[in-house]
């Protein structure tokens, strides 16, 4: 019996110690990379925005492809050379400075459900700030830039497998619809799978170069408040 109980209690451990260990998440990366003796590294992005959420069944925002959408729209202020996108469920004991709290997920930052990620980033047709509006938003043009289901980069999820995602996306200057100009983004998220999303979650959008007074926000009418 006693020895039962130590096996219990040692999978407990392991299985804790496994938990803590995903949400682990290393500094993020870009495309431009320098050596430092032996080793190759990506340089790390100088500006980063952190938006932490919550996904819920019922809350999506579109349904295509058989999948449930949710979309977190970004302002970017000025040209970019390059844009990252990464997002990890569960959020779990990952200490994020300076994030962006919804309040979804303080409402549910305890919850240790997660979902397997599968992230898009895209740009729409909107460029100025004075055209943002619900209406605007779900008539515009939008162009799918990049997408990511599963990177090596990114932490594993409690179940132990790396289902977290990861992209980077170079700004093509000379295509209109491939530039990373100033306007109207969003990070959409689902799952591979069809199915429900449902988890704790953070969203992370980087890029080399200082861009102040990008703002971040699950919906237009809380965008338009942080312009």
């Amino acid at each position: 019996m006693k020895t039962k109980n130590v096996i219990a209690i040692a999978l407990l451990v392991i299985g804790s110690m496994g938990f803590v260990n995903a949400q682990k998440l290393g500094k993020f990366g870009g495309l431009t990379e320098k050596k430092i003796g032996p080793k190759t590294i990506k340089v790390p992005y100088t500006d980063m925005v952190s938006y932490l959420g919550y996904a819920a069944p019922g809350n999506e925002d579109e349904t295509k492809e058989d999948k449930k959408f949710y979309y977190i729209y970004v302002w970017i202020p000025a040209v970019a050379p390059e844009l990252g996108v990464r997002m990890m469920s569960p959020v779990g004991k990952a200490k994020i400075k300076k994030a962006i709290n919804s309040k979804a997920y303080e409402s549910n930052a305890s919850s240790k459900e997660y979902f397997d990620t599968y992230i898009t980033l895209e740009r729409s047709d909107i460029i100025s700030k004075d055209k943002i509006s619900e209406d605007a938003v779900n008539s515009a043009n939008w162009f799918v830039l990049a997408r990511n289901d599963d990177s090596s980069e990114m932490p594993k999820q409690p179940s132990g497998s790396k289902y977290n995602s990861l992209l980077r996306y170079k700004s093509e200057a000379g295509n209109p619809q491939k530039a990373l100009t100033v306007g109207l983004y969003r990070i959409g998220f689902t799952t591979y799978k069809r199915g429900e999303v449902k988890g704790t979650f953070l969203a992370q959008v980087g890029a080399p170069i200082k861009l102040p007074g990008v703002v971040m926000a699950k919906t237009i009418a809380e965008l338009k408040k942080g312009l």
